[in-house]
């Protein structure tokens, strides 16, 4: 964290973020009735976050000043501009459990915090087992600590290896901000497993990533199961449930939440399967030929494996995982992707999602503030460019 960011300073600027809120531009949302400010929300949630990370970063600093460019990647790291999706739902599953009032408890917005701060440990470790060079429209972690280290020998090793320290600190923290929140041991009792849970589930589809990428195959079911787990369950169901265990819900309210967010998180993931393919790498933050230089076992290559001709297969499957792939090669692709139909049966995906979360919205019968926020979000993930 640069030293000239003072503690309890929100660090937000969405007119120049690469991966710009979620919500914007409707982030009021609701009738005149019911409203949410969600800007004034997450205003809240990052006052919570940047103060903690902060308040760590100083007085680590102070323990071992040898500390200092890894205390400072990792300050700036956590607190760069993002979507904040994961407080948010956290949030929103706090209200939708009936939660009142304009901003909720400071319990309930350090528990939302804390999952940014685990979102961001994620974030590190992915990026080094993806070997990706860029996150949010910046260098990614073992990239800024290889470049401070640049004078040192294998300056690319020792980069990859301070981030998997980096990562291992955030969850330190994030744990340490769960831990020392105020709750009741009704609250802990409900909020705990949920994370556990959701922990679990963000490793398993990790690991199932990791076993397929460079060798995509035209299984559908996999690449949604893949999806599943590393964000519909881990970015929208869990979070989602996590506020609402706060807020005391029963188990038959978990289940109203899972039939909603299990659509929206895979709507979510397929969105981030063409986006990290055709979209704009000034909004998105990340090159397009990442995904395809690694050959990911997306829902858009398992589509275009059925769909296209034997010469677009072979295409695809000669040139995937290429880590010399090149735009013109991309193009290539694009091709083929677009040829076959894959690109547009990924939309079609998307909007059958789109269709099944707004229809279990709206038999959920929540309370109106958290309804009509939700309803909006889906909306807006099903339109998003970033």
């Amino acid at each position: 964290m640069s030293r000239r960011q003072s503690p309890g300073t929100a660090v937000r600027d969405d007119s120049t973020s690469s991966e710009p809120a979620l919500l914007q531009p409707a982030r009021s949302v609701g009738t005149s009735a019911a409203r949410l400010d969600l800007d004034r929300i997450v205003r809240s949630i990052e006052e919570v976050l940047t103060a903690f990370v902060a308040d760590k970063v100083l007085s680590a600093r102070a323990e071992e000043p040898a500390l200092e460019a890894l205390l400072d990647a990792v300050g700036d790291f956590i607190t760069a501009p993002g979507k904040r999706i994961r407080p948010l739902m956290c949030v929103l599953g706090w209200y939708a459990a009936g939660g009142t009032g304009p901003i909720p408890p400071a319990s309930v917005l350090r528990v939302a915090a804390c999952l940014e701060i685990f979102h961001a440990f994620a974030l590190i470790h992915d990026d080094v087992m993806d070997g990706s060079d860029h996150r949010r429209g910046r260098p990614s972690m073992h990239r800024t600590l290889a470049a401070h280290h640049s004078s040192y020998p294998e300056a690319a090793r020792l980069g990859v290896n301070a981030a998997i320290l980096a990562g291992d600190l955030v969850l330190v923290w994030s744990d340490e901000l769960l831990t020392s929140t105020p709750m009741t041991p009704e609250q802990i009792k409900a909020v705990l497993p949920v994370i556990y849970r959701m922990r679990s589930e963000i490793v398993t589809g990790q690991y199932l990533d990791l076993v397929t990428t460079g060798r995509p195959t035209d299984c559908l079911s996999t690449a949604l199961r893949i999806a599943q787990y590393k964000t519909a369950k881990y970015t929208v169901e869990r979070p989602l449930q996590i506020g609402a265990a706060l807020a005391g819900a029963d188990e038959s309210l978990h289940q109203v939440l899972n039939g909603v967010a299990l659509p929206l998180g895979e709507a979510f993931q397929l969105r981030d399967d063409l986006l990290g393919t055709f979209g704009d790498p000034r909004r998105t933050g990340k090159p397009t030929l990442d995904d395809l230089r690694e050959g990911k076992h997306t829902a858009l290559l398992a589509c275009a494996l059925r769909r296209a001709d034997p010469a677009g297969q072979e295409l695809l499957r000669r040139t995937m995982s290429a880590a010399d792939l090149d735009a013109h090669a991309a193009d290539r692709i694009h091709a083929v992707l677009e040829g076959c139909g894959a690109r547009q049966a990924v939309e079609d995906l998307i909007q059958e999602r789109h269709r099944q979360a707004l229809d279990r919205l709206n038999q959920a019968h929540l309370p109106a503030t958290a309804a009509t926020a939700l309803r909006d979000l889906i909306q807006t993930v099903h339109n998003r460019t970033a």
